[in-house]
């Protein structure tokens, strides 16, 4: 499966996502500048959300549209999605702009006319919301569209989950990721739940991912460790651009961090292999083998005395202490000598 140019399949690196949401602060300048920060430091891709506060919502102060418990307290709804949205008139620009400089972008749509834009603008993948896996309709249509997928689970129950992969399956797109998330913003850490992560694959058969608004980069270098293939975390230039969603947003400084630590986890991680690496050959040399550790003649019996298992091993294996002792040296051997077989009778 492939998002752009990057292959899945042929590529063992995790995909990272700058999300910019509304950390644009309603300026093209600033959101302009974010895209071409994220390729800077590294990420693979940035996201952007398409969306009214029309085709989110309605203009309703009924107390069920005043957001309650959350980093948005007493906010208005539509007053919030009209503060935080991406003008579609920016986006043939922001397109443009990242396939220029050669960074990935699609986007997240919220309705099916948001959908019919993106397919205008070539988008190679799209994101459902968290608080989407619920609009199957939505979801269809989207997977009709026969690009890559990617589901995130804030919301979900199991069941959801499983509706919402069977009616992407049912649009013969199997082009799927499956992004464990937590929709509290920011998100308690121990909340989590990331061990979730290493079920997706064998569960569900996708590609495994996080969407992450816990604050700081501990739960994207687990995820990665648990096999996470796909890290998404908020992007903002920096900490002078206040919106809906800086609480919670990563800077560029600390963005940079994080793909740099998520490549050493890479690194780390490597494969299953049970063949030593040249350093680890070199290392040898301090592990134990088998000395001569007197000066002996020829004749004397072979004792724990006179051969013993030191550091370092350039001698025989001590495993075979036991057979060769009580036998005797057939040449007379110097202290510090390597211990080998046709010493013995």
């Amino acid at each position: 499966m492939k998002i752009g140019d990057f292959d899945f399949k042929g590529n063992s690196k995790t995909f990272i996502v700058a999300e910019l949401s509304a950390n644009h602060n309603q300026d093209i300048k600033i959101a302009i500048e974010s895209i071409k920060e994220a390729k800077r430091i590294g990420a693979d891709a940035v996201k952007i959300q398409t969306y009214t506060a029309d085709t989110m919502t309605i203009d309703s102060k009924k107390d069920d549209f005043i957001i309650k418990g959350t980093v948005w307290e007493n906010r208005v709804l539509y007053d919030l999605y009209k503060e935080a949205y991406t003008p579609w008139e920016w986006h043939s620009k922001l397109f443009e702009i990242a396939n220029d400089i050669g960074i990935i972008i699609f986007s997240t749509p919220f309705d099916k006319s948001s959908v019919d834009f993106l397919e205008k603008l070539h988008t190679p993948a799209y994101k459902i919301a968290s608080f989407e896996i619920t609009d199957i309709p939505l979801i269809k249509y989207v997977a009709s569209k026969k690009k890559p997928v990617i589901l995130s689970t804030g919301i979900s129950n199991k069941q959801d989950i499983e509706l919402a992969l069977n009616t992407i399956r049912s649009e013969g797109n199997d082009k799927i990721i499956l992004l464990k998330c937590t929709s509290s913003y920011p998100s308690p850490i121990e909340e989590s739940n990331l061990k979730t992560i290493t079920s997706y694959s064998e569960e569900f058969n996708v590609i495994p991912g996080l969407s992450d608004h816990t604050i700081g980069n501990v739960n994207p270098l687990i995820a990665v460790s648990l096999g996470a293939r796909f890290v998404e975390k908020h992007f903002i230039l920096n900490n002078n651009i206040k919106g809906p969603d800086s609480s919670f947003s990563m800077n560029s400084e600390e963005f940079e961090s994080m793909i740099s630590q998520i490549r050493d986890v890479e690194k780390s991680l490597g494969e299953i292999t049970y063949i030593p690496t040249e350093k680890q050959i070199k290392g040898k040399s301090f592990s134990r083998s088998l000395y001569v550790v007197k000066n002996v003649k020829k004749g004397d019996v072979i004792m724990e005395e006179n051969v013993r298992s030191i550091r370092p091993g350039f001698g025989l294996h001590p495993k075979y202490l036991p057979e060769i002792l009580g036998k005797k040296f057939l040449r007379d051997i110097e202290k510090g000598s390597r211990f080998s077989k046709d010493m013995i009778e």
